[in-house]
């Protein structure tokens, strides 16, 4: 008996050093060495200081800036996640009607214009910085009059930041608003 207690002791400690210490080390090491802005977390630096990571949404809410996707957490990281609310839900319903009515509004766009659904339902996490260009390219028009720039010349801003599919085939296209709202203040 004492036997088997001494090797499951063995076997735990054996196994505690490699996945507890050695295998996240490794994988730290690695990381560190191949990918550091990613593992240290993509922040973005303006005059010394900490601004946001391009990973995370922020809450843009000014005319002057483009606007990230709904978020079930009011873009806090550490309560991130969705709202669970399911496709019969009553709750959701109102949300995205009172979302899209709100968006045609501020755009200016007629009553039965078509609305992106990243911009009226949430994404899963709270957190995605990404929305689709359809989506950036509605709101150019309003970020160009609130910063007196033309459409064209913001329309060549948002192409910029229009990323294509991760490996021509992971995801869909996508802006990162973070950046580009980033990228209009540099201006």
């Amino acid at each position: 008996m004492t036997k088997l207690i001494v090797q499951a002791l063995r076997m735990t400690l054996i196994f505690t050093v490699l996945t507890g210490l050695a295998y996240p080390l490794l994988v730290t090491g690695i990381a560190q060495t191949f990918f550091r802005k990613q593992a240290d977390g993509s922040l973005q630096i303006r005059d010394g200081r900490i601004v946001g990571s391009t990973l995370l949404a922020q809450k843009f809410e000014s005319p002057r800036y483009f606007w990230p996707r709904p978020s079930a957490s009011d873009f806090g990281a550490v309560p991130s996640g969705a709202s669970n609310l399911g496709p019969t839900s009553q709750t959701l319903q109102s949300n995205v009607l009172v979302r899209t009515e709100s968006f045609r509004g501020a755009h200016a766009l007629n009553k039965d214009a078509s609305i992106p659904a990243d911009m009226v339902f949430q994404s899963g996490s709270g957190l995605d910085p990404h929305i689709s260009p359809e989506s950036a390219s509605l709101q150019i028009h309003r970020v160009a009059s609130a910063r007196h720039m033309s459409d064209s010349a913001l329309g060549a801003l948002v192409a910029q930041f229009t990323e294509p599919s991760q490996f021509g085939f992971l995801g869909e296209t996508r802006v990162n608003v973070f950046l580009l709202n980033m990228a209009l203040d540099r201006l």
